[in-house]
Formats: structure tokens, C-alpha cells, sequence
């Protein structure tokens, strides 16, 4: 099972920005996925967690400004970013919690894509 994130990149202040994470695999079902970021000198912090139905959690900060959607059939996971901040600014990993086609369960993450927002 792998997850794939994509469509990080450098927009001013105020601009917006998609993101997309595929999961790809032996995948049985993607149970909840979320987005996470992680600033220069900061922790990891989560952005959004989406179960299956799309009900979705937001971080305070982002509230407003950002949409989760996911495709179960597809096992792809976007986030439109809308009215960016600079303090938006940090790699974005999704991650999936998911049940493989031999019954196991994982946590898996993607590999991080750049989001860079300039005031």
C-alpha cells in the first residue's frame, strides 16, 4: 500500500491551491484519511481528518478556507486550499488508515508535497 500526494507549490498570499493524495495497492477499503502539515521548526499538526462518509474535522486555523473531499472509489483524498495565508506555508502529508486485502490494518503516509505561500 503506498499513498501518493500531490500538487504542493508556490502561490501568493490570498491564492489557492488543490491538493490530491491517491492510495494505490492491495487495498481492501481506506477507512479515515486526513491531512497533516509540518512547518519549518514545528511539529507535525493535523489539518483535517475525513472519515468514510465525509464527515471532516477541521484544525481552527483552517476552518473556512479549506475543503475535504475524498473519492472511495477511486481511494483519493483532495484538499482545496482557498485564501491562503504565508503562515499556511509546509509540506503537506496525507494519511490513511487502511485495510489491506488480507485483512490487515496500517496507518500509511504519503510522502509530503510543498505548499509555499508568499505574502
Amino acid at each position: 500500500v503506498q499513498l501518493q500526494a500531490f500538487g504542493g507549490g508556490l502561490v501568493q498570499a490570498g491564492e489557492s491551491l488543490t491538493l490530491s493524495c491517491v492510495a494505490s495497492g492491495t487495498i481492501a477499503i481506506v477507512r479515515d484519511m486526513g491531512w497533516y502539515r509540518q512547518a519549518p521548526g514545528q511539529q507535525r499538526e493535523r489539518v483535517v481528518r475525513v472519515d468514510r462518509g465525509g464527515v471532516a474535522d477541521y484544525v481552527d486555523s483552517v476552518k473556512g478556507r479549506f475543503t475535504v473531499t475524498r473519492d472511495n472509489v477511486r481511494n483519493t483524498l483532495y484538499l482545496q486550499m482557498n485564501s491562503l495565508k504565508p503562515e499556511d506555508t509546509a509540506v503537506y502529508y496525507c494519511n490513511g488508515d487502511v485495510i489491506d486485502r488480507r485483512g490487515r490494518v496500517g496507518d500509511y503516509w504519503g510522502q509530503g508535497t510543498l505548499v509555499t505561500v508568499s505574502s
